[in-house]
């Protein structure tokens, strides 16, 4: 079959390779100039979710201060962005955390794999470094992850519930000055650089024939019953729009996808997110960590890549109208001030924060904290989205169940998480 796929981020391009993988024609539309330049360009490097990294569950926002969950809601008045959080706060009752990380683990096992796959066939280096450290300041803030430890132990994920003083020996970067009070260590558990492996991916597709359309824009998705199409914006001097026909499209947008697919499955309760990290030069070696640490509860990952530090985190969650304008000057120096402040706890003198490039961008978060992946209200219209900023690895796994479902395949993950994962779930 022919098949359009709109979105030149992580989820669109390994959308196009599994779709060209099971024998599929394949046509990329981005609105950028390259791939990778959106939510993809900024991610913090873990590749895959755990039960400590989920946006949901025990330790999210557990209050309403930034300085403690490392999250500035400023939601106003508006009614809509309230509500979101008041569904997603449903998950930090331990046993419904529980049930819904359940439904997720077959999605993240399956994207694990599919990664695997990618990386054996052809030997990509994207910068790749094992090792995850969890660290918590307080007690009761350890205490709070106990449902997340025990999930680890459910599903026999390798880890090492530490002490303070086998948190610094584990990764001599984190200081014991202050105190807190332990960590959990994930010894197989990954970080990558996702544009990298995003533009190596588009490489490898373009040399096998994919199409890509860059510097395009979709304005409108025309369905019918026998066949689907795009309309592009004219491009730059001309008046005239163009029309691509496929026999199915599948939307991996990102923070555009609800109004591309909102004809046909009406407005969905996805929620703009937006995202920060510092991307700083080395300053010290020897203080320079050689695995990842992230900050549990306020959720900041500062991932080495080569001779730079990344932090991401500093999520800001506001209405969707104030979400599309820019950020205000203040409240942008208060989110960059939080991550240097988790640099600055975590790993003192590693980086060089007045040096840092920020970036900030836009990722979609649904209320019940899983992605939105597989068919729509129409046979021929398809989604791969909202897998928020918990791992960039989950659009992998994803893009192989839209692929199966394209194909007319039952995709190999349970009928429950399945299930979980469909659009009108909501």
């Amino acid at each position: 079959m022919d098949v359009i796929v709109i979105g030149g981020g992580i989820g669109g391009i390994a959308t196009a390779y599994q779709l060209l993988a099971a024998g599929h024609r394949v046509c990329v539309i981005e609105r950028h100039a390259t791939v990778a330049q959106g939510a993809t360009y900024g991610h913090g490097g873990p590749m895959l979710p755990s039960p400590l990294d989920v946006w949901f569950g025990p330790t999210f926002m557990g209050t309403r201060s930034a300085n403690k969950t490392g999250i500035v809601f400023k939601p106003g008045f508006d009614t809509a962005t309230r509500d979101f959080v008041k569904k997603l706060a449903l998950l930090r009752d331990p046993d419904a955390f529980t049930a819904q990380y359940s439904r997720l683990k077959p999605l993240v096992e399956l994207s694990r794999r599919v990664i695997g796959e990618i990386e054996a066939a052809f030997a990509l280096d994207c910068e790749q470094r094992t090792g995850v450290l969890h660290v918590f300041r307080r007690a009761r803030e350890f205490e709070q992850a106990a449902p997340a430890i025990e999930l680890l132990k459910r599903f026999d994920v390798p880890h090492r519930v530490l002490t303070p003083a086998e948190c610094a020996a584990a990764e001599p970067s984190v200081p014991e000055d202050p105190p807190f009070a332990g960590g959990v260590l994930l010894d197989a558990e990954r970080t990558a650089n996702c544009p990298l492996f995003t533009k190596l991916l588009k490489q490898i597709l373009e040399e096998r024939g994919v199409q890509f359309r860059l510097g395009r824009e979709v304005t409108s998705i025309s369905l019918e019953d026998s066949r689907a199409a795009v309309e592009l914006m004219p491009l730059h001097g001309t008046h005239q729009a163009e029309l691509i026909a496929a026999d199915a499209i599948v939307v991996a947008a990102g923070i555009g996808t609800p109004g591309l697919i909102a004809r046909v499955n009406g407005k969905l309760p996805l929620h703009p997110l937006r995202l920060h990290s510092l991307t700083a030069p080395i300053a010290y070696e020897e203080h320079a960590p050689h695995i990842t640490i992230v900050d549990s509860i306020k959720r900041i990952a500062m991932t080495r890549v080569n001779q730079r530090l990344r932090v991401g985190g500093a999520a800001v969650l506001q209405s969707e109208a104030k979400t599309a304008k820019p950020l205000g000057t203040g409240l942008a120096n208060r989110v960059l001030a939080l991550l240097g402040q988790g640099t600055h706890d975590w790993v003192p003198g590693a980086a060089k924060v007045s040096a840092a490039r920020a970036w900030e961008g836009l990722r979609l978060l649904s209320p019940d904290g899983l992605p939105v992946v597989g068919a729509t209200g129409h046979a021929r219209l398809f989604v791969n989205a909202a897998h928020g900023p918990a791992g960039w690895g989950l659009a992998c796994g994803s893009a192989k169940v839209v692929a199966d479902l394209v194909s007319g395949l039952t995709p190999d993950i349970p009928a429950d998480t399945l299930a979980a994962l469909r659009i009108d779930r909501f």
